[in-house]
């Protein structure tokens, strides 16, 4: 009896092997990727709670309320009218409240202090739901391959952020200060709009699997994701600026717009900008001049904004081309909420709308910059 004959392809055990489901390499980490990017989306939600508040408390000068760092039993507020009076009386220690609140109540320092607490007592929730997430998904295997390093990364991240705050609160302490240092505030707020960031971009890349964003990576337009990172490092900038802005409430000074009015009349450009000295001082305390240079990067900013919104015209993918229109209708938003800032001295109120529009306005250009590296695969006939 003649054999069969075996095709060169074929298996040369009889027993049947399963052939590979498309998306093999993805259909394992398809659950876990989606809850850990649910895991991450509480991180971010929280983390913008924490810019918003935290503004707030600089807002309402309640930032030196509390006058050391206790990460552990500084997450109890005082329990009795004893524990209340220490706290209140060291606060009267230090040259804010000799210098800027002689004669401050007790009740109405407990106002300042719980504005503190609450961003402290926040600042610790964000790191207890970090560290439960990442041990669970870590015990039960079930992050992706490659994403390890980067959730730790987002924990450390928070824990140098925490280290900071204190850096940034034991300036105001010193001898002759009322306020924290503005560039310390700068890197504060700097670094919470980084951890952001790398939230944001983590989220977006869990939203679709590992395979898809290599193929529709071929299809990104890479002069426009150069652009958008330009603009997202251009916008950091600016939010820097901004810092510098209120730490020394350089918003305040100045109610007119475009000109900066004085004593001695209205001028473009901001009265007597070098008197302190050294020089480099200016940049960080002369109220007139901070506001100049956040003024004209702004103007900077909005034209180069405008620019790249341009480029992103020109995709022929329909969702990256609504991620840029976005990403304008916040720039031009935000351009004018600044704007109202200042003709009205900064009030609280104006004020964290400011800050909260920066919050979209970054996320708006890194969703821009994700849909220029990723667009999202579109029909032949999708515009």
């Amino acid at each position: 009896m003649a054999s069969k004959t075996r095709s060169i392809f074929e298996d040369v055990s009889d027993i049947q092997k399963p052939l590979a489901a498309p998306g093999g390499i993805d259909a394992g980490g398809k659950g876990s990727r989606e809850a850990i990017r649910v895991w991450l989306m509480m991180l971010f939600t929280l983390v913008v709670v924490m810019i918003i508040v935290g503004g707030l408390t600089r807002l309402t000068d309640s930032g030196l309320s509390i006058t050391e760092w206790a990460p552990v039993s500084g997450a109890m507020p005082p329990m009795n009218v004893a524990a209340w009076e220490a706290e209140f009386e060291a606060y009267k220690q230090i040259p804010e409240y000799i210098e800027q609140n002689a004669g401050m109540s007790l009740s109405e320092f407990k106002v300042i202090y719980y504005w503190e607490w609450g961003h402290r007592q926040l600042g610790r929730v964000i790191g207890i739901v970090w560290a439960l997430g990442f041990v669970y998904f870590l015990v039960r295997r079930q992050i992706p391959v490659g994403w390890t390093g980067r959730l730790v990364f987002i924990g450390a991240l928070g824990g140098l952020q925490g280290a900071i705050g204190w850096w940034m609160v034991h300036s105001g302490l010193q001898v002759g200060m009322v306020d924290v240092a503005s560039y310390r505030l700068a890197t504060h707020l700097g670094l919470a709009f980084v951890i952001l960031g790398f939230i944001a971009w983590f989220v977006f890349l869990l939203g679709r699997r590992e395979a898809d964003l290599m193929q529709t990576r071929r299809g990104g337009d890479v002069r426009l994701f150069r652009l958008s990172t330009g603009l997202m490092y251009f916008t950091f900038l600016q939010i820097l600026l901004g810092a510098l802005v209120a730490g020394i409430d350089a918003g305040r000074g100045f109610p007119n717009w475009p000109l900066m009015t004085t004593g001695t009349g209205a001028s473009f450009f901001p009265p007597d900008p070098f008197q302190l000295t050294p020089i480099w001082r200016n940049f960080f305390e002369d109220a007139g001049l901070v506001q100049f240079i956040h003024r004209i990067t702004a103007y900077l900013l909005f034209i180069f904004g405008v620019l790249v919104w341009l480029r992103g015209r020109k995709s022929p993918n329909g969702q990256t081309r609504f991620g840029f229109n976005i990403m304008l209708a916040v720039l031009i938003l935000q351009m004018v909420i600044g704007i109202v800032t200042v003709l009205y001295s900064a009030p609280v109120h104006i004020a964290i709308v400011h800050q909260f529009a920066a919050v979209l306005l970054w996320v708006g250009i890194l969703r821009g910059r994700y849909l220029a590296r990723y667009p999202i695969p579109q029909s032949i006939r999708g515009k």
